[in-house]
């Protein structure tokens, strides 16, 4: 039997991350073959991914990362069964790693096939379902483009946003934190009006003549009225148009136009936790 050393085991332990005895038990059994140690431990992920791949993984670190020249964002949610592995230094280390490693794909498919390490994205989360007992995967991707593109990550790495300014000018990026921080905590379902899907236009119409038939309004009353329930429900639900949190006087919009009077949001995403 080959003699195994404490500098391979952490040689091994550094490349994949595994547990001291789990990576000391895979040179034993490859009997010293370093790389066959890692396909022992690769092996033993896909065992562990297999056996929890109907494993609810709605824990873990969202975490937004935006480029060099600020021009393009991007939003991971490294997922995990529990809050205790989602607090975890080491897992919160990967996601970032992960996240910045995104920046440069346009889709989460063309992202999970990236070379990570030496691994594939996919493999790599494989490999870390073995390492920690859990279900591991990305859940949330998204990305964003414009102008100046500002983030925010809230306490916890709960929730992660991205904003996107028609321009770049002096107090951007203070504006598109502002604005990223009332989209994490104000979760719009749209940009403005025009973002808003139909069939919620629609619902929301529907369910407004409801509550005013249980009123008792008059028929011919209802839609005018259920237009105005409408334009409340784009106030409270489109990003451009809520009060801004820092100061109720004033719009979103109106805000951004504060700090220069030509700017305007262009975008966001938001992905969150739980």
């Amino acid at each position: 039997m080959a003699k195994i050393t404490a500098a391979e085991v952490n040689n091994l332990r550094k490349t994949t991350g595994a547990g001291m005895m789990d990576c000391k038990n895979a040179l034993v059994e490859a009997e010293g073959d370093f790389e066959l140690a890692i396909e022992i431990l690769r092996k033993k992920g896909q065992k562990v991914a297999a056996k929890r791949a109907d494993r609810e993984s709605s824990e873990g670190a969202a975490i937004a990362k935006v480029n060099a020249d600020s021009t393009s964002g991007v939003i991971i949610s490294l997922n995990c069964e529990t809050d205790f592995v989602a607090k975890n230094e080491s897992f919160v280390s990967l996601a970032n790693d992960l996240a910045a490693l995104a920046l440069g794909y346009d889709t989460k498919e063309a992202f999970l096939a990236a070379d990570f390490n030496g691994l594939s994205v996919q493999e790599k989360l494989t490999e870390q379902t073995g390492v920690i007992g859990e279900k591991i995967e990305i859940g949330g991707f998204a990305k964003l483009s414009a102008p100046y593109v500002g983030y925010y990550i809230h306490a916890g790495n709960k929730i992660a946003t991205l904003v996107g300014l028609s321009a770049v000018v002096d107090g951007a990026d203070v504006a598109a934190k502002d604005v990223a921080m009332q989209a994490a905590a104000m979760n719009p379902v749209a940009l403005n009006e025009e973002g808003v899907d139909q069939s919620v236009i629609d619902k929301e119409i529907e369910i407004a003549k409801d509550q005013l038939r249980q009123e008792g309004k008059p028929e011919a009353m209802l839609d005018n009225i259920a237009k105005g329930k409408l334009k409340r429900f784009f106030k409270d639900n489109t990003l451009v148009n809520q009060d801004f949190i820092k100061d109720s006087k004033q719009s979103v919009a109106q805000y951004v136009k504060s700090v220069d009077a030509g700017l305007t949001v262009t975008g966001f995403r938001r992905v969150a936790l739980g």
